[in-house]
C-alpha cells in the first residue's frame, strides 16, 4: 500500500460505530461541549460557563452526547459530571483540532 492509499474501514459494526458517534457529534455546540471537557471530568455549571449557553440547552445536548455513549456521567449530591467516556473520541477531536485549527 502507498502512501496515498487510505485504510477503509470494512466491518460494518465499525462503520455503524463511527456514523453514531460523528452523526452526534457534527453540531457545532456539542462538539464545543467535547472541546471544554477534553479529558477532564467536569461539572455540567462548569460546562455552561465554559461554552456560554443556557443550561437547559447544555443538558439537551449531554444527555445526546450520554445516550450515544460518548459521555459517561456521575452524580455528587446535587451536581453532575461528565467526562469523555471513549478515548478514542478525544483522539478523534485532536486530530480535527490538527486539521482544521489554524493554531493548536
Amino acid at each position: 500500500m502507498n502512501d496515498t492509499q487510505a485504510v477503509l474501514i470494512t466491518n460494518d459494526e465499525d462503520i455503524e460505530q463511527a456514523a453514531r458517534s460523528l452523526k452526534a457529534m457534527s453540531h457545532p455546540l456539542r462538539l464545543k461541549i467535547l472541546c471544554a471537557l477534553g479529558n477532564h471530568e467536569v461539572s455540567v455549571q462548569e460546562i455552561v460557563d465554559q461554552v456560554g449557553t443556557s443550561q437547559s440547552n447544555i443538558s439537551q445536548h449531554l444527555g445526546i452526547l450520554r445516550d450515544k455513549g460518548i459521555l459517561m456521567s456521575r452524580k455528587d449530591a446535587n451536581r453532575v459530571y461528565y467526562r469523555v467516556g471513549d478515548k478514542r473520541t478525544l483522539r478523534l477531536i485532536d486530530m480535527m483540532r490538527e486539521v482544521f485549527c489554524s493554531r493548536h
